[in-house]
């Protein structure tokens, strides 16, 4: 599995999660076909660099917004300040959806931002290749 997204929505991402570093920032990413066109910053309402939890107000006018667009979201990311881009047990736990990707964009090495993707089906990552177009 793959999932693209535009240039323009990564950097949102990236400057989302510069902006709320250290702590983490969270939100969700809508288009169609496998591709990211639209993104959503959301608050953590956690204020926490180690966990995040979006607001549901927000989460329920993002997919509003999406359902107005003809998107659909494909994407829920979030950021780690200061670890690798991968999976916690935590993250595991609270992936829920099988058909969406979780994309991690870690700030660990300055300068370097990594962004990866994961889905998630009974407790069990695959990874997915990420193209910024």
């Amino acid at each position: 599995m793959k999932l693209e997204i535009t240039r323009e929505s990564y950097e949102a991402m990236l400057g989302a999660a510069l902006k709320a570093a250290p702590l983490e920032a969270c939100g969700l990413c809508a288009g169609n076909d496998g591709a990211v066109t639209r993104f959503y910053e959301l608050t953590n309402a956690d204020a926490s660099s180690e966990h995040f939890t979006m607001l549901p107000e927000e989460q329920f006018a993002a997919v509003k917004d999406m359902r107005a667009n003809g998107t659909k979201m494909l994407a829920v990311w979030h950021s780690h300040p200061e670890t690798p881009a991968r999976l916690s047990a935590e993250d595991l736990r609270l992936a829920y959806m099988p058909d969406t990707v979780y994309l991690i964009l870690s700030l660990a090495v300055n300068d370097k931002p990594d962004l990866k993707g994961f889905t998630v089906n009974d407790g069990q990552s695959q990874p997915v290749e990420i193209i910024i177009a």
